[in-house]
């Protein structure tokens, strides 16, 4: 009976080892083509960190890609083993590449970028601003504004819904977060204050997740803590809610506002957060609006249906705000 020699079978499983290497190295190449054609101006106005790892992805799915075309030499079942589990984590990393690409900023957030008489726009590798011209706005007595976007959302999206607050004399830092992750951006408050010490006090805000990590931000600089920098005197949710109860701790202001067709942060996460912040925080709900209406950047997968317009939705979000502020600011 013949029998497969050891050589020849080495051979085969090489050569599907190999297979599936540049299966892999192919997927990366595509990945961030496909990333690069669609959301190629909200990576060149992100925080580079993304930028980087396409880079570091390119560089690796074709350099995988040119040494399995050369052939595996996987001659122990170890090398084998570890050939398998670097080619899976690779595909995991290709994956999370793909899921982190950027919601697009869409109009009219990219016309809010544009300087004009009564607002100036600047921009950074991490953070942008929207000041108000006059100077004197952003004196020692003004109330300045840090906003933390939602996960993976072009930080220009919310221009629209916060420059009001600029045109109202309130300068207004918008992070931009490493791969669109605000937890990533957790010292970027701080670092906005150290940047722009001007303001006197400041309010913090996000959205959905940003949302949630502006809790931590505002509950750390609330002014208990005893340091120099101003302080955060308000905290302002859209569409979202804390991760842990604050109500004891967050000396703050609070603001939440929120859709009644949110699919996301729905309406009854948003009453459950009521027992998470302290007693005499405001909710405002936006009859009609879903989770992104807070911003525009198109629809988001798993959010509810509107039933007023982007516009409607905008301008209420936008006139809460400003009331908010300009409440804490007196």
């Amino acid at each position: 009976m013949p029998t497969r020699s050891p050589d020849r079978s080495s051979a085969r499983r090489a050569g599907w080892e190999a297979w599936l290497v540049r299966a892999v190295a192919a997927a990366g190449v595509l990945v961030v083509a496909w990333v690069c054609v669609t959301a190629w101006d909200p990576v060149v106005h992100g925080h580079p960190a993304y930028a980087v790892v396409l880079v570091v992805t390119l560089v690796g799915s074709v350099a995988a890609g040119w040494r399995a075309r050369r052939g595996l030499r996987l001659s122990t079942r170890r090398r084998r083993v570890a050939g398998l589990v670097l080619t899976v984590l690779g595909l995991l990393w290709v994956a999370a590449v793909a899921w982190l690409r950027p919601f697009a900023a869409v109009q009219p957030a990219l016309d809010a970028m544009r300087p004009g008489d009564a607002v100036t726009v600047s921009e950074t590798a991490t953070r942008y601003v929207l000041a108000p011209a006059d100077a004197a706005a952003d004196g020692a007595d003004g109330t300045a504004v840090f906003f933390q976007p939602g996960a993976r959302v072009d930080a220009r999206a919310y221009a629209a819904v916060l420059r009001p607050l600029a045109e109202a004399g309130h300068t207004v830092v918008v992070a931009k977060q490493p791969l669109g992750i605000a937890f990533l951006a957790a010292g970027a408050f701080d670092d906005a204050r150290v940047a722009l010490p001007g303001p006197a006090r400041w309010v913090v805000g996000g959205h959905s997740l940003g949302g949630t990590v502006a809790v931590l931000e505002a509950d750390d600089a609330d002014g208990s803590t005893g340091t120099d920098a101003a302080p955060a005197v308000g905290l302002l949710l859209y569409g979202s809610y804390p991760a842990g109860d604050v109500s004891g701790s967050l000396t703050a202001a609070v603001e939440s506002i929120s859709g009644s067709e949110d699919g996301l942060s729905t309406p009854a996460k948003i009453d459950a957060s009521r027992a998470d912040l302290p007693a005499g925080s405001t909710f405002t709900v936006i009859e009609g609006g879903v989770h992104a209406q807070f911003g525009d950047y198109g629809p988001q997968p798993g959010d509810g249906i509107p039933t007023i317009s982007d516009d409607d939705a905008r301008a209420q979000i936008s006139a809460a705000s400003v009331a908010f502020v300009e409440s804490v600011g007196e």
